[in-house]
């Protein structure tokens, strides 16, 4: 037994030294097309770990360290459930280190389901241990990608700013990881919110470990003029959900023309997703 799994841990192991891609390219992602709205979604995928109770904290928690024989089985689950949608933010993601078998889970997600673009923000690098991540997948190519690190006592928080469309008057997607401490989520959403003041047409998504009430009046987003799921969109924890911690906000400007918690229990947080439809006018600017 120790002989098989010492032989297995070896092999991941030479596995290491290969390089880690952070972005797929664009050589080969169709354009940012007119196409009438825009399949989003957010989801929290703890590393791959499929949590279904309290007490898998406890019994489950060796495989944030260790890998596990059934992670690629829950990615591909996951995957199953991406490849229905145009933009995906990931939360909680490995970029490649013994605990997910030196895989690049952003990058292995974006493959399995067939979405041509993919960026991983790595936000805590603890070298063959972990490789804490943000994930970004899309099917259309964006104008740029830029990533941030977020303001915060304890680092490793961060954020990744999609734009599409034209340079002029883009629609600007903020993926986020958002830290646990109010005061650090306050700071976080100021830089957050100076960043995105310049534009009209904004989607904010991810894990922002607070409910939207709060975010949206008692943080720096009082004045972005978002607009919520509903208040019962709750996401966490996934086996019974009773907070909602996941969010897509979105400007007026974007008529939201169906939002959902999806149920699939594949994380401890279950994934949220929405369709918007661009700004009337905005599909005659291409």
């Amino acid at each position: 037994m120790y002989k098989r799994i010492r032989s297995q841990l070896d092999e991941l192991l030479k596995n290491r030294e290969r390089p880690c891609s952070t972005c797929s390219g664009s050589d080969h992602v169709p354009e940012f097309e007119p196409h009438r709205h825009i399949r989003l979604l957010t989801f929290n995928i703890q590393v791959g770990i499929n949590t279904s109770s309290y007490h898998h904290y406890l019994t489950r928690s060796w495989q944030h360290v260790l890998p596990h024989r059934r992670r690629f089985q829950n990615l591909d689950r996951i995957a199953t459930l991406l490849s229905q949608y145009d933009v995906v933010a990931l939360q909680e993601c490995d970029g490649g280190s013994l605990r997910s078998g030196y895989i690049n889970q952003v990058q292995y997600l974006a493959e399995a389901a067939g979405i041509p673009y993919w960026y991983q923000q790595l936000n805590r690098n603890l070298g063959p241990v972990a490789q804490h991540s943000n994930g970004f997948l899309s099917r259309f190519r964006p104008l740029d990608v830029t990533e941030h690190k977020l303001p915060g006592l304890i680092p490793g928080r961060g954020a990744i700013i999609a734009r599409y469309g034209m340079e002029e008057d883009p629609l600007v997607l903020v993926l986020m990881h958002l830290s646990l401490s109010k005061s650090a989520q306050h700071r976080q959403l100021a830089y957050i919110h100076e960043l995105i003041a310049d534009y009209r047409h904004v989607v904010l998504m991810g894990d922002m470990n607070a409910h939207a009430e709060q975010l949206l009046t008692q943080t720096p987003l009082k004045n972005a003029d978002l607009v919520p799921l509903p208040a019962t969109a709750h996401s966490f924890p996934s086996w019974r959900p009773e907070k909602a911690l996941d969010h897509i906000l979105v400007s007026p400007s974007l008529d939201i023309r169906r939002s959902e918690v999806v149920s699939y229990p594949m994380s401890d947080h279950l994934p949220i997703a929405m369709d918007v439809a661009l700004p009337k006018g905005y599909l005659e600017t291409f």
